[in-house]
């Protein structure tokens, strides 16, 4: 048979042309979507950790400093945190955008057909979602509480400060603890696509 007809190299079955995955509008596609889907994996590894790292911060050098100190100290400073923290558009960017992230990559993972790394990417999401809801839901009423005292030096019902170094204190270690495991699971899930996409 000429070489040049159906069995050539040259043509249909040549790796080199449609049956190769690196080529064409069907594997340029998927290694766009590759290209994709890890830098939503790797955008959302770095904000879950600038956000365990906040709240690990508070956990150990902010709130054990301020309740050192005496109740009026403790009150304006929280509200000067919280008022920072409040008015920063870039925190408030990166708050959300970290969820935003971590789930659009397990879909796109998903549909990929790599479950495993979409199981994982999806548990990170699910993670950092249960720490919104907890920021929602009582670190950001407490916040609002504390304002609403507010001249610190005009305060004789210190309650609310109680209710911090309980409830608030409390939750915000369950955050880190939120975040530190939706971390975990995005490095697993970036290992999980690495491998996948080295192939």
């Amino acid at each position: 048979m000429n070489p040049e007809h159906g069995t050539n190299l040259a043509h249909g079955t040549n790796p080199a042309y449609g049956t190769n995955p690196a080529h064409g509008p069907h594997g340029a596609a998927r290694t766009g979507t590759d290209r994709v889907a890890g830098l939503l994996l790797g955008l959302s590894a770095v904000l879950i950790g600038l956000m365990a790292g906040l709240f690990f911060a508070f956990d150990v050098s902010v709130m054990p400093g301020l309740a050192a100190g005496d109740e009026r100290t403790y009150v304006t400073a929280m509200q000067n945190f919280n008022a920072a923290v409040d008015g920063n558009g870039l925190f408030g960017s990166a708050f959300v955008l970290a969820l935003l992230a971590t789930a659009a990559a397990a879909v796109v993972e998903y549909r990929k057909g790599r479950r495993g790394t979409a199981v994982w990417a999806a548990a990170a999401a699910v993670a950092y979602l249960v720490v919104l809801v907890i920021t929602f839901a009582v670190n950001i009423p407490l916040n609002n509480e504390l304002a609403a005292a507010g001249d610190a030096a005009k305060l004789t019902d210190f309650a609310v400060v109680d209710k911090f170094k309980g409830t608030w204190v409390t939750t915000n270690i369950l955050r880190t603890l939120l975040c530190t495991a939706a971390l975990a699971a995005l490095a697993r899930a970036l290992l999980l696509h690495g491998r996948a996409t080295a192939r």
